[in-house]
Order: C-alpha cells, then structure tokens, then sequence
C-alpha cells in the first residue's frame, strides 16, 4: 500500500552475539551481505497530479530495481547501503511521460557497551512521482522534489532502569518547480532528548524535550519558525499481546513575523497482536505541522486518528488495511481567515508470498481531502498489481 501506516513501536532488533549489532533490515535481505530487488507493477491513478479540478487519470507502469548491502563490519558495528531507481511510464500524461526517480540510503549502527549505542542514518531521495501529493496547490503541478534527510540516535543508560536517549533530524526539501520552490523549499532541524524508567517490566515512564526550526529559503520574514516542546508519557504491556503507549505536554511556537502560539501536544496509541504475523492497532495525534500553502497559512492544527489491520488469511496469504482520518484547521496568517480541513486515507491490499524472496500484491489506495479553502479540496484513488523479487 502506498497509503503510510503508521505503526505503533518498531523494533531495533538488536541480537547480542557478543556485542554484534543487527539493523532492522527486510526479511528477505537478511542473512546475506548483497541483495538486489526488482519490483514492477501496473496501476491505475485517477488524480496523478492531485489537482482540485480537472483531474487528470492515467495508467502507471513501473519497475523498480533495488541494490543493497548489510554486513556486520565488526563485533561491535553494523552498515547498511542501498541504491534504488523507480521508474514510471504514465500512458496519459502531459509533458513527460517517462519519469525516473532515485533513492540513496546509508547507515551505521555502533555498539560501544551493552548500553550505550549510535545510530546513523542518511537518506536522499529525487522524488519524481510522489506518492502523497499536497492539496490546494496550482492545478496540475508538478510536484517533484529533492529531499536529504540525516537522522542521528544516541542512546545510554543513567542506572539499572534509567536509558537517556538524544536524537536529531536534518531535513531539506527542494522542489523542481520554480513556483512550489519559491514557497516551500526550506530545511528543518530537529534535536531532542528524552529519559525512559522502567518502573515496572511492563510499565514504564518518559520524559522529553525537543528543539525544532524551519527555515525556508526565500520569504523566511514571514514564513520560519522555531518550536520546542515538552513531553511526558508512558508505555504499558496491557498483556502479553495487548501493550497501549501515550504522551502529553505542549508546544511553544514562535515565528518570525507572526502571533507566537501555545498549543498541546498528544499522542496515543494501542496494539493487539492476536495471532501471528496478525495484529490490529490505533491511535491519535494532535500537533501542529507545515500547511502546503504557506502564503496564506501559518501551521495547521492536525487531529489525527488511525486504524491499521493484518491479517495472515493463511501461511502465504496476508491482508492488510490502513485507515486515517484528519480533520483539521489551517490557520490563517494575518488577513486570512482559517479553514477547516477533513481528510481521508486510507488503503487496503492483499499480498501473496510464494517463497522468501517473492511476493505479489495487489493494492488499492484512495485520498481525499474536503475543505473550507475549496482550492484544496481533492479526490484520488489508485488501484494496482505489482510483485517483488528478491535475488
């Protein structure tokens, strides 16, 4: 599905063999050191541009091939490289037909005692077909962009149930088009830190604090900002298979040219894994995030609510599902008024794995967004066959 599900906790799966450190790689990477992956696949797409008006539908064919590499370099550090290159061929498509899109990732994980690890993770992306398009754009833009994203974890223990963890984020987004450019190019950088006590083995308590600024390349007057919130939560295992983790605090934003604003923060989410490979979760999350339309908007105040679904039919068949729901308020700058924003996701798909290194699925996703701003609003709908082989 192309439709993001958001998961309730992933595991690093580090497994000590001495002090080997294992990355969290794909099932039918691991066990050796180079793989390469060729995905391909037909789909229809209604809205290929994600225009409010005058959608324009085409078939997309794809093929995808995938290297990557993953070794234990030593005892003690684990690197993992990958190139992918997507390319997609639209049957109807102004302009060009034929798009090529990359992908570049790099990590390496070290373990310098049982406690005290650093994670290093680099990603850039040219992104000719995005997957989640922004509403209320210029009708039928091009949205390809170039993104760069360095993200660093280190983790270490303050006693027996005390682990201290610091984080950053290095996020830059450029677009193709001149237009989208000139609003929305910008760089966001994001550090934090938080403490984790185990209070119980299935309970325990956390504490945070992060720093993020967005500062856009052209127009920042009006248009950066800077946040820093405060959080507090916690984790509970339910019961072997049901765990739930949530957190509260607020952010404190303040912005260039702009009202400085005092919002909450939360975040709850659940989990049941009631049979294997089989599990259903869901949450919410209230925050403030970037609005596509930065000219006429400051943030927008996010109400995000979400479902996901598996379900192993049998030892080769898989049934997946993902539901969201946002309504939403994009706050209007001074002399603009706000608008109330709904939108849906959601995805479904079906995956069939006849062996380890294959699998065929087949996919439906639809987006839609309802708005106040009816420059916004916004129906798309994909439905696809693609397998993946892995050599």
């Amino acid at each position: 599905m192309k439709t993001p599900l958001l998961i309730l906790a992933v595991s690093l799966g580090f497994t000590a063999t001495a002090w080997a450190v294992y990355a969290p790689i794909p099932e039918s990477e691991q066990g050796k050191n180079f793989t390469a992956t060729v995905k391909g696949g037909v789909a229809f797409d209604s809205n290929i541009f994600g225009a409010g008006t005058a959608p324009i539908e085409s078939l997309v064919y794809n093929v995808a091939p995938k290297l990557a590499y993953n070794a234990s370099v030593t005892d003690q550090t684990f690197a993992s490289l990958s190139y992918g290159l997507s390319l997609d061929h639209f049957a109807d498509r102004p302009g060009s037909k034929s798009l090529a899109s990359h992908s570049l990732f790099g990590r390496v994980a070290h373990q310098f005692t049982k406690a005290t690890t650093i994670d290093l993770a680099e990603s850039y992306t040219v992104q000719h077909n995005p997957e989640s398009l922004l509403a209320g754009l210029p009708l039928n833009s091009d949205q390809s962009s170039r993104n760069n994203e360095l993200n660093g974890i280190f983790t270490t223990s303050a006693g027996p149930k005390v682990k201290v963890t610091a984080k950053t984020r290095l996020a830059q987004f450029r677009f193709d088009n001149a237009k989208l450019a000139g609003n929305l190019d910008r760089a966001e950088n994001l550090f934090g830190v938080s403490a984790n006590y185990e209070f119980l083995p299935e309970l325990g308590f956390s504490g945070e604090y992060r720093h993020l600024t967005v500062d856009y390349r052209s127009g920042g007057a009006t248009k950066d900002k800077q946040s820093n919130y405060f959080m507090g939560g916690a984790q509970y295992n339910v019961a072997e298979k049901v765990s739930a983790a949530g957190r509260l605090g607020f952010e404190r934003r303040t912005r260039s040219s702009e009202r400085a604003t005092t919002a909450p923060f939360a975040e709850l989410s659940w989990k049941y894994d009631y049979a294997e490979e089989s599990y259903v979760s869901a949450g919410f999350l209230y925050t403030l995030e970037e609005a596509s339309n930065v000219a006429v908007y400051t943030d927008t105040e996010v109400n995000r609510y979400f479902v996901n679904v598996q379900h192993a039919v049998t030892a080769v068949l898989t049934a997946s599902a993902s539901f969201t729901f946002e309504p939403s308020t994009l706050r209007g700058r001074r002399g603009f008024a706000d608008a109330d924003d709904r939108t849906i996701r959601a995805g479904t798909a079906l995956t069939w794995a006849t062996r380890k290194n294959l699998t065929v699925s087949l996919t439906y996703d639809h987006d839609g967004v309802s708005s106040d701003d009816t420059s916004r609003n916004m129906h798309r709908n994909r439905w696809g066959v693609n397998g993946v082989y892995t050599f």
